[in-house]
């Protein structure tokens, strides 16, 4: 068991890296997949170049790996058209809510900064926890103007699905609460678990 825990940021890399490639065969709009999985790369790299360096705990990179999986599902098919009929029951008058599901799990990123924040020793918990808070606030932003840009850039069909609004006039802002409560959601995951406290347990 615990070798099975040991290797766990292993085997989840390498089954994301085969789903990854299985939906990047003929996705519904290449043009779109591309725009969508450049930041899915980067994110998944950033967590392989810097495992050496710092290795957050399994609940952490379990719970970073749902956005990896579920935006690259996102990008297979583009956001408003995932064919996951239950989302179109949601409330939101018959949208799909595929890509707000998406943004709450980026939120999700807010425990791994906690997480990497403390047993750095940079700052105490409700510290940490308002950082990691606003800290997702401004990955939120950010991704909505750079959404914006590509979307006046680009132009045409594959700007209107990259940018997903669905004809909802809010869908930024929405997207952003969407942000906020998944990483308040993870904070009281963290609250819970306090993997920090693990750590120097196990040191003992």
């Amino acid at each position: 068991m615990t070798k099975a825990r040991h290797y766990f940021p292993h085997l989840l890399a390498v089954a994301f890296t085969i789903f990854f490639i299985v939906l990047g065969i003929n996705p519904v709009s290449r043009q779109v997949w591309i725009a969508e999985a450049v930041p899915v790369v980067v994110i998944f790299l950033l967590l392989i170049g810097s495992f050496r360096l710092f290795r957050f705990s399994n609940l952490a990179y379990g719970l970073m790996a749902i956005w990896l999986f579920w935006h690259t599902i996102g990008g297979h098919y583009t956001f408003a058209h995932v064919p996951f009929e239950w989302l179109q029951l949601l409330p939101g008058e018959g949208r799909n809510h595929f890509d707000r599901i998406g943004h709450f799990s980026i939120g999700f990123y807010a425990f791994a900064m906690a997480e990497w924040l403390l047993r750095r020793d940079l700052c105490e918990l409700k510290l940490a926890t308002v950082f990691s808070i606003f800290f997702i606030m401004s990955i939120a932003a950010g991704y909505e103007i750079i959404e914006w840009w590509y979307a006046v850039a680009e132009g045409g069909d594959a700007g209107i699905e990259f940018l997903g609004s669905q004809g909802d006039i809010w869908d930024a802002q929405k997207d952003m609460l969407a942000d906020t409560l998944g990483a308040i959601f993870s904070l009281l995951i963290y609250w819970f678990a306090r993997p920090d406290k693990q750590e120097e347990r196990a040191k003992k």
